[in-house]
């Protein structure tokens, strides 16, 4: 005999009795987790504090780092804007001048210096960027100095020793001074145009026109001109392969401006030259007849 199956209670059919959702249960945090004033204990409070430390020291020596860059390169601009009073290459440096750089660059020291303990180490490369600005300016500065007292670049040992130990000059930005030196080689030698009437480092205006630009001097050697030592630092510089890396954008930035500084010079030597060969020797001016301008 078949049983016969129960049926349901009436309330099971009833709309008001329909049955409810089971609400989730309360998600606690572990009490080993919590991370609050009354539980100071938490390993991670520790950690966290400790990577706190990290990263305002980090910020500190950075800012630190950067202010240095910017102090450093302003007192290298004001090197570069004594030395442009110079006149002639090479030359020594009137005392005036002397005086002034070596007042700079003892201050220009003793900033490198405040910033020795933070660049040692890994620091070296991890604030390199932010002190690059300042050294490529301090390059630019005293490779200027030296091509005007001896007509040559300065090299990267020799710029070396002029910076203090445990800061080191990495090729990048002794490179990129150097490719800024061209354009304070173009103010140069186009005010010793103008107030000279002729290229610096050259000989006198006449032996410069019957020599295309080298003259000799009294044993024999020729002497360079500023126009001559630009083009060979255009044929060096664009004879140099930098693709890749961020010394390669940092080039292709610098080398038009350096191209354009070259021209410019050649420009106005090519002006003088020619103003020179067609004005007679003795020629003066209707509106300044008291000047005798001496003719090339």
């Amino acid at each position: 005999m078949k049983r016969r199956a129960s049926s349901p209670p009436p309330e099971f059919y009833s709309t008001n009795s329909m049955p409810t959702a089971r609400p989730p249960p309360q998600m606690i945090p572990h009490a080993s987790i919590l991370m609050t004033a009354s539980n100071p204990t938490s390993p991670f409070t520790s950690i966290f504090s400790t990577f706190r430390a990290e990263l305002d020291e980090h910020h500190d020596r950075r800012e630190r780092v950067i202010k240095t860059s910017r102090d450093i390169t302003a007192l290298s601009k004001k090197m570069i804007f004594s030395l442009q009073r110079a006149r002639d290459v090479p030359a020594p440096l009137p005392s005036s001048i002397v005086g002034d750089i070596t007042t700079r660059l003892a201050n220009i020291t003793e900033l490198f210096s405040s910033i020795v303990p933070d660049l040692q180490g890994a620091n070296a490369w991890r604030y390199q960027r932010q002190v690059s600005p300042g050294v490529q300016e301090f390059v630019e500065a005293v490779s200027f100095q030296h091509y005007l007292t001896t007509q040559r670049l300065i090299t990267l040992e020799e710029t070396q020793r002029l910076i203090p130990e445990g800061v080191v000059l990495m090729e990048d930005d002794y490179l990129l001074g150097l490719y800024d030196l061209v354009g304070e080689l173009m103010r140069f030698a186009i005010t010793g145009m103008a107030m000279g009437g002729k290229l610096p480092g050259g000989g006198s205006r006449s032996d410069e026109m019957q020599s295309g630009g080298e003259t000799e001097d009294l044993g024999g050697a020729r002497k360079r001109n500023v126009v001559q030592d630009l083009r060979e630092l255009r044929m060096r510089f664009e004879g140099m392969d930098t693709r890749g890396g961020t010394l390669g954008r940092d080039v292709e930035k610098k080398m038009e401006v350096m191209r354009t500084c070259v021209e410019k010079v050649e420009n106005a030597a090519y002006g003088m030259i020619i103003r020179g060969r067609e004005r007679p020797k003795g020629w003066v001016p209707e509106d300044r007849a008291q000047e005798v301008v001496e003719s090339y």
